[in-house]
């Protein structure tokens, strides 16, 4: 029995299931659809931002449990985050996926860890960046308003 490996999937689905951050915010600051087409997965990422701050983060889309919990566990670690913060998550979270690099994440976002089992399913690494992909263009635009 691989206890780790068992958590980690309990943690996905989890947020799978999880209704909490998956709704519009109507009156988001920036908002960006991403898809990928691959496996027909869709997520539109809305953030309200206060100076450099993300204030809070939402998700709508379908997609299989890792799109979907990936969306969940980016949201809930973006509350109160400054862009730049985020910004280097998404590093973290890459490096994670695609060179194998050990994850760093402070403990109140450690859920995150789970996504690592991810990295040995190569055609799911995508579904996994999808909304973390979606996050950097937002991050692009907040930078270009300033």
């Amino acid at each position: 029995m691989n206890y780790t490996g068992d958590l980690y999937k309990e943690i996905i689905l989890d947020h799978y299931k999880s209704k909490v951050h998956k709704h519009r915010i109507e009156d988001a600051d920036f908002s960006n659809e991403g898809a990928n087409p691959s496996c027909g997965d869709e997520i539109e990422l809305f953030l309200k931002v206060k100076g450099d701050t993300i204030t809070e983060a939402s998700y709508e889309g379908m997609g299989c449990s890792i799109s979907i919990a990936s969306a969940d566990m980016l949201c809930e670690a973006l509350h109160g985050m400054k862009t730049e913060e985020a910004r280097q998550l998404i590093g973290k979270f890459r490096g994670m996926l695609t060179k194998n690099e050990e994850p760093d994440f402070p403990d109140e976002i450690s859920d995150l860890e789970a996504m690592q089992g991810v990295r040995q399913y190569p055609l799911r690494i995508k579904c996994a960046l999808l909304s973390w992909t979606t996050l950097e263009q937002i991050l692009d635009r907040v930078e270009e308003k300033g």
